[in-house]
Formats: structure tokens, sequence, C-alpha cells
């Protein structure tokens, strides 16, 4: 088989089902934006997380193979995984099992702490920015309806998560003080 090395030279590529289009297309963008956020998630786990931190890791990072794989095709097809109304509650779910053991939250946070969580907060920085990206392409093209709120609620997830990491690796938040 003859690798495609070149193929993308004139800046522009194909989607999944053969469309060809920019490499700045919405439709590129919002995908690559997906591919990013999974490889970042991918470093918070090489980072010696816990257990159970990793198999959920590990779960959100198969979910972004498959919102990767929905936002890069260029027709429908009902073949293709997809994103659930499960998927968005999976999410919503695990925000609810790791905020319970957090304190209530009364001021702005800043995004420190330990290693893991800081990593954890990179991701969730990332996976705002996929969101943006997400919703303009949704203005210009018709998307799944479980795909922006899945991509809501993960972000929301990992900000939780950098609490819980922090929580369980004893370090305390660092208040965020105006002025």
């Amino acid at each position: 088989m003859k690798p495609n090395i070149g193929q993308g030279d004139k800046g522009e590529t194909s989607l999944f089902g053969g469309k060809k289009v920019s490499k700045d297309d919405y439709q590129v963008r919002a995908y690559g934006n997906v591919d990013e956020l999974n490889s970042f998630v991918g470093m918070v786990r090489s980072a010696n997380v816990n257990k159970d931190l990793d198999m959920l890791l590990e779960k959100i990072q198969e979910d972004l193979f498959v919102l990767g794989s929905q936002l890069a095709f260029s027709g429908e097809n009902q073949n293709l995984p997809r994103l659930t109304q499960d998927n968005v509650r999976f999410i919503e779910d695990n925000i609810q099992k790791f905020e319970k053991d957090l304190p209530e939250l009364r001021k702005f946070i800043l995004p420190t702490g330990s290693q893991t969580a800081s990593l954890m907060h990179v991701v969730r920085s990332i996976c705002r920015r996929t969101e943006r990206g997400v919703v303009a392409l949704a203005e210009q093209k018709k998307i799944d309806e479980n795909v922006i709120p899945y991509i809501n609620r993960l972000s929301d997830l990992f900000f939780v998560l950098g609490r819980w990491v922090n929580k369980q690796e004893g370090k305390q938040e660092k208040e965020w003080i105006s002025g």
C-alpha cells in the first residue's frame, strides 16, 4: 500500500465519505479539536492516575473517537457509532459522583494544584475550545443533537475532576482574589 504522503500539500483534506474540503473548514477544525482533546486526555492518563479515574478517562477517550468520526463524516451514515443520550447521562452521573466529595465552590479558583489536576484544567480548557468549534460547525451544518450537550458536560466533568484530584492529593484550592 502506498503511503498518503503529500496528499494535503495544497491545503485540502478528505472527509470520511470522500468529500474534499479546506483544512481550515469548520468541520475539520471541529474534529481536529476533538483529536487534540483526546490526546491530552491520554496525557492525563499517563500521569499515573488512580485506577477508577483511569478507567473513566479511557471510556471518555473511546467516546471522543466516536465523536470525532461523527464530525469527520461528510454525509448521513446510520452505520457509524454515535453519541447518544446515554453518553450524556454517563458524563452527568460522573459529575455528580465526583462532586459529592467536594466542598461547595463559593469563589473562582485558579487552575492549579498537583500536576495531574493542572493537566485536568488544561484538558478542560481544550474541551471548551472544542465546544466552541463544534458550535461554530453547528451554525454551518446540522449535527447530532447529543454532540453539544456531551461536550459541554464533559468540560464540566474535567473541572470537577481537577478539583477532585487536588483533594485526593491533599492540595488546597487556590481562590482567585480580584485586584
